[in-house]
């Protein structure tokens, strides 16, 4: 496979099948190589600003890298087989990487439908509304429509989520 793929550090070696990248003679699960460059460039936004949370505030901010690796496809079921349940939790991660990324701004679910499912996203849309109403329920999300939150799960249109609450190091473990 070549290193000409959007995305991929043509100085970083990866596995014939584009899997994995070998840093040190160890492989490591490589990116996620469908998910769009402005998205792709926000998560590791997200990711290197949890790894500074780790330097400044220690364990607690490991979810923010964690959810970041996630995002990715990193870490969690593997990108090229996603499952019902590793879909669900990769979109959750996607959703709260991006809003810590975006700081006060909003995402709509279809950014991280884009994330996870690539040329496909659209067939995740509902699952990535699902997840958003559960992310609000649990509350880490707020669910707007038109600058105004909106209540239930029954609503038509397009919705943006903003976060809630102190996402920043929110434990996301079960």
């Amino acid at each position: 496979m070549t290193d000409d793929q959007p995305g991929r550090d043509s100085t970083v070696e990866h596995t014939d099948d584009g899997r994995y990248v070998v840093v040190g003679g160890r492989r490591w699960r490589a990116t996620d190589p469908s998910i769009p460059e402005k998205l792709r460039v926000e998560l590791v936004r997200g990711l290197m600003a949890g790894r500074r949370g780790v330097k400044k505030h220690g364990d607690p901010a490991r979810v923010v890298v964690h959810d970041a690796k996630v995002a990715l496809g990193e870490r969690g079921d593997p990108w090229w087989e996603p499952t019902e349940a590793g879909t669900r939790r990769r979109l959750e991660a996607t959703i709260r990487t991006l809003l810590r990324a975006r700081g006060t701004g909003s995402i709509c679910p279809s950014d991280a439908a884009r994330v996870v499912g690539g040329d496909q996203w659209r067939e995740l849309m509902d699952t990535a509304r699902s997840v958003a109403f559960d992310l609000r329920g649990r509350g880490m999300v707020a669910v707007t429509q038109k600058g105004q939150r909106v209540d239930g799960t029954d609503v038509r249109g397009p919705i943006r989520l903003v976060a809630d609450s102190a996402l920043e190091f929110v434990d996301t473990t079960e």
